[in-house]
């Protein structure tokens, strides 16, 4: 397979003219996005992408994930490649440091899920669906939700989907039918369907939190 290298002078101009990621580092709460820091990031991250990802391509496209007895197991190396990823902080990077992110901003961490999709799309999707559930958590979940979910998620102890498709709903979200009823209990009872979801099952993670 052909080897990936990132685009890390495109990048940078990107951030630098059209983002204006220093401009962005004298806001509130992104002080510490410094050019230095900005470049060290991205140079780790091409590297990761390069060294780390891009090779995992053969194994997924020529194993692919099994499934067995309801059990999704991931192909080579992924279970390994997912550990040092989690490990280096990368699933954190934009999320809330409250809960264990670095809060680092998104026009950052959108330039670096680039790398992450341009080396490996199939692995890119696992952590960029962690990102979005937390945020959605963080945006609307209760401060018990918040405490139980971000640290794991951001960590990438656990995983996260986004429970969107259903049989008539695809693209279509105004069609979309599962409906959620609150309880007494404090809970909601949820009736619909949902399918394809992306990383709705696999070995990478202890736990998967799907928002629906």
């Amino acid at each position: 397979m052909p080897n990936y290298t990132a685009p890390l002078a495109d990048l940078r101009f990107a951030l630098k003219h059209l983002a204006r990621i220093d401009e962005i580092s004298t806001w509130p709460g992104f002080e510490e996005a410094s050019p230095d820091l900005v470049d060290a990031i991205l140079t780790e991250a091409g590297k990761f992408a390069s060294n780390v990802l891009a090779p995992l391509n053969r194994a997924g496209d020529t194993e692919g994930s099994v499934v067995e007895d309801g059990v999704v197991t991931t192909p080579a190396g992924w279970k390994e490649a997912y550990m040092q990823f989690s490990q280096a902080g990368w699933i954190g990077l934009m999320l809330d440091p409250e809960y264990g992110g670095q809060g680092l901003p998104r026009a950052l961490g959108t330039a670096v899920q680039e790398m992450w999709d341009g080396a490996n799309m199939s692995f890119g999707l696992c952590p960029m669906l962690s990102q979005t559930a937390a945020e959605a958590i963080n945006l609307k979940g209760s401060a018990a939700q918040k405490t139980l979910y971000l640290p794991r998620l951001s960590s990438g102890e656990w995983s996260g989907t986004m429970n969107l498709t259903e049989p008539q709903a695809g693209s279509d979200l105004a069609a979309v039918r599962t409906s959620a009823e609150p309880t007494d209990q404090g809970c909601y009872l949820i009736s619909g369907q949902k399918i394809f979801i992306t990383y709705g099952e696999h070995d990478l993670t202890s736990n998967i939190i799907h928002l629906v």
